[in-house]
């Protein structure tokens, strides 16, 4: 693609915005792809502020900044205007303490977390060891807290977690997420398979019916409402008392106590869902998403709010 002038000088002005900037796919509170979800992790473990462009928003930014920095996919992180890189880059920058230095942070945590892996798990550890020289296990957590195991070369930065005399070997961000785990294994269909129980895991997202949500309204229980839908629809109908994420709203959440009470809602309850599920990654311990959306509040509780 070539780079008119007027969409370059747009871009240079967007990476030189801020000192860390981050082209993605989707907002910092609701990330659109894996990739950036996993940039977003990243940076805000270290940073309370930095600047993001959603790139799906703007088809020329999309494509311009890929000619600009001469990089073939999204996200873009830049530190100081210069590329830092993408996904990829960014997790090993993070990894071996070289984002920390860049931004003028100290050195990552790299205490060993305490892990428990019973004998069960510890002879199956050892019996896909056997015949692979040279390998080591792996543990990763993503950010949607899935836990991976896998059997791969050391690469000399991983923190050394040991317990049954087997060493697992993990990046800084799943270290963090590891601490007291245990390991077993269970038997399932497919036949025996880890068993994970990790007390760090946010609790999954409830689902709240509207006869539910207006009994707790009701008793004035202290409930966050959050319309997740763009203006066009909260003209159309909306639940009284209810907040905006867009226009603020994002960053207002960021503020609460971790175990307020969130309920989240749309018009049907699918993109609320998303919205809810990415605030528990974010720690919050106590999040619901209306189930049938503003769509059955309108039925259920309240017919004076026009469906749509």
């Amino acid at each position: 693609m070539n780079l008119d002038e007027a969409t370059r000088s747009r871009i240079e002005q967007m990476v030189r915005a801020d000192r860390v900037v981050l082209f993605m796919k989707g907002t910092r509170s609701m990330p659109q792809c894996g990739f950036s979800a996993a940039t977003v992790g990243i940076l805000d473990s270290l940073l309370p502020d930095y600047t993001t462009y959603n790139v799906l928003e703007d088809q020329g930014v999309r494509e311009g900044i890929k000619a600009y920095s001469n990089w073939p996919t999204i996200p873009q992180l830049y530190v100081d205007g210069e590329l830092m890189g993408g996904c990829d880059i960014t997790k090993q920058m993070f990894n071996t303490g070289e984002l920390h230095q860049v931004l003028g942070l100290g050195e990552p945590d790299r205490t060993p977390p305490q892990i428990s892996i019973s004998d069960a798990a510890a002879e199956t550890i050892r019996g896909a060891l056997q015949g692979n020289a040279g390998m080591s296990v792996h543990l990763a957590i993503d950010a949607r807290w899935q836990h991976a195991f896998s059997l791969a070369p050391a690469e000399g930065h991983e923190v050394k977690a040991e317990s049954n005399g087997i060493v697992v070997l993990m990046d800084v961000a799943s270290a963090h997420k590891a601490r007291d785990l245990k390991l077993d294994i269970e038997d399932t269909f497919q036949g025996k398979a880890f068993k994970v129980d990790n007390p760090n895991a946010p609790a999954p997202v409830g689902q709240m019916d509207p006869a539910a949500l207006k009994a707790r309204m009701d008793a004035g229980e202290p409930v966050k409402l959050i319309d997740v839908r763009p203006a066009d629809e909260r003209v159309r109908a909306a639940i009284p008392g209810s907040q905006a994420l867009e226009g603020g709203g994002a960053d207002l959440i960021q503020t609460l106590p971790r175990d307020t009470l969130l309920v989240f809602y749309c018009h049907t309850g699918q993109r609320s869902q998303a919205a809810a599920e990415h605030f528990r990654l974010q720690g919050f311990g106590n999040v619901h998403n209306l189930a049938g959306g503003v769509d059955a509040w309108s039925r259920d509780v309240d017919p004076q709010i026009p469906r749509y």
